[in-house]
């Protein structure tokens, strides 16, 4: 789109706005006609670890909207020369899960719990028991039933449950409603009707009905709607929620709110079946949508949806990077002794690619690079190690290779069983995040990790607030009958398949070789946790 195209979008109200909460950061962009970028905002932020809770006040999430939408207005007019004053549409998305309770009075009775908090393990193995369906600790429900096992006063009193998005939606359209991704999120969701388990529902009534709350769980869950769908209209208080300084209208349509795991497949054009993303960077996780349910429950897999309501399933590491980063910062001090002045993106890019030089099964070495504990492979704890013995081929291409082999290690695992236990079938892999920021390099093994083509793409790095303004933009412009993957395929992603890389017989089978070793070696690393660090 030219100046002329764009400043004319923004002035009639055809463009899209999406705003994401995330972790650090709390991002706006404004999409145009053609759903590419045009202007974004941005607002740092972090949460806060209160009296044993991980969380943000509503004075941070109010604070945070509202800087990230005077940015993203103040580069409208800075580009553009135009005052912002409406949007086609809008929407809201943020970091998945946690717990937010409301009183008939509208008022949060506990402080926001967030994803990040471990405090329901209790209640997640139980529920986990009760639904024969894994709940996470992060997990809405989960929350709630550890609150009434901890007899917490509030919970009587709940009139409206909800996580961060469906908050900020609420109070902007005054619907309580959520996007079927997130509200898989709180609690489990029937793909056939679209609606929370019924099944699930009954059980977990007739779990706590002795407690003899007023409330039945329907009751205090919002309502799902699906990507496409209205899910109101800004109010006058939104607006002015939104927009402190008045000049934005009232009356702008607003899509259903979506975790982030939802707006990261939109953005990674990943929501059609037997498609998927990995998102790598600090942790790990990757999405694939399925054609079938699993055959079993696996503590491993989360299941959660599409915008659009397919089911996925979710493998989610908390280590990927991190130990690598380190090591590459070894290199960077060793350079600096010798009074060497190298780029540090050169340093990355020189020794990452320096891997593909290695033996295809990393010559024998071993590593795990567990900086903090990790539940796939059961580590309370983390302890990064290296291990090699004196038959290994020990150099630096081996020796790059294997940490990066071993950052997708415990992801490996988990998928290893959609792929080898569930016959899980992948067409297509997106890969995202800083693993894949050196050219081919993380792509071409991530490949070789899951034996399926992987494909980059440079748009993908603008992330889950573009996924909602997209989410936005669907709504407002969606022909009849047309889906969600169409709309992408067709108007978003049309000529941008990105880079493809196909899996390398010689790498699959030295990653499946490295793969043994790492599943051997697992109680070297427990005992490095346990007893000799």
């Amino acid at each position: 789109m030219g100046m002329t195209e764009i400043r004319d979008a923004i002035v009639n109200g055809k463009t899209a706005l999406g705003i994401e909460f995330g972790s650090t950061r709390i991002k706006a962009v404004l999409v145009g006609e053609d759903n590419t970028p045009i202007a974004a905002g941005n607002h740092e932020w972090e949460n806060r670890y209160e009296n044993n809770i991980w969380t943000y006040s509503l004075e941070d999430i109010w604070n945070g909207l509202q800087d990230s939408y005077q940015e993203m207005a103040k580069d409208v007019q800075a580009k553009y020369g135009v005052t912002l004053t409406k949007v086609g549409a809008l929407g809201i998305s943020a970091m998945m899960h946690g717990y937010m309770a409301f009183n008939k009075e509208g008022e949060l009775m506990v402080p926001f719990r967030t994803w990040r908090n471990t405090i329901t393990e209790e209640a997640s193995v139980k529920l986990t028991k009760l639904f024969d369906f894994n709940i996470p600790q992060r997990w809405s429900v989960a929350h709630l039933y550890q609150a009434i096992l901890n007899k917490e006063e509030h919970v009587k009193d709940i009139d409206f449950l909800t996580t961060l998005e469906g908050y900020v939606h609420w109070k902007l359209t005054g619907r309580k409603v959520l996007g079927i991704g997130e509200a898989a999120g709180m609690m489990p969701v029937d793909a056939a009707t679209r609606q929370y388990s019924s099944r699930m529902v009954k059980a977990f009534d007739e779990l706590v009905a002795p407690e003899g709350f007023s409330w039945k769980l329907l009751d205090i869950l919002p309502e799902i709607l699906v990507a496409g769908e209205n899910a109101g209209c800004l109010t006058e208080e939104g607006a002015r929620l939104l927009d402190t300084t008045g000049q934005l209208q009232a009356g702008i349509p607003v899509c259903p709110p979506e975790g982030d795991a939802g707006t990261g497949m939109v953005a990674t054009n990943s929501v059609a079946k037997r498609t998927g993303n990995v998102s790598a960077g600090t942790s790990v996780f990757a999405m694939v949508v399925l054609e079938k349910e699993l055959a079993k429950v696996h503590p491993e897999i989360d299941m959660v949806m599409t915008p659009d309501g397919s089911a996925v399933a979710m493998v989610h590491c908390n280590n990927c990077t991190s130990d690598l980063n380190a090591w590459i910062d070894l290199f960077e001090e060793f350079t600096q002794a010798f009074g060497m002045k190298v780029d540090k993106n050169d340093l990355f890019g020189t020794l990452y690619r320096k891997a593909l030089e290695g033996d295809p099964d990393c010559g024998g070495l071993l590593a795990y690079n567990y900086f903090s504990g990790e539940h796939i492979t059961g580590f309370e704890e983390g302890r990064p190690l290296f291990v090699r013995n004196p038959e290994s081929n020990f150099n630096l291409a081996n020796f790059m290779r294997v940490h990066l082999f071993t950052a997708l290690g415990a992801l490996k695992t988990g998928l290893d069983i959609l792929l080898k236990e569930e016959n899980v079938q992948i067409d297509k892999l997106l890969g995202h995040g800083g693993l894949f920021k050196t050219k081919e390099v993380g792509q071409k093994l991530l490949a070789a990790a899951v034996n399926a083509p992987v494909s980059v793409m440079e748009t993908a790095g603008e992330g889950g607030a573009w996924g909602i303004a997209l989410l936005a933009s669907y709504m407002m412009t969606k022909k009849d009958g047309e889906s969600l993957a169409q709309f992408l395929d067709n108007r978003v992603f049309a000529g941008n398949a990105g880079v493809k890389i196909d899996p390398d017989p010689r790498d699959v089978e030295g990653f499946n070789k490295f793969v043994e070793r790492y599943t051997k070696g697992l109680p070297i690393e427990k005992a490095a946790v346990e007893n000799l660090i």
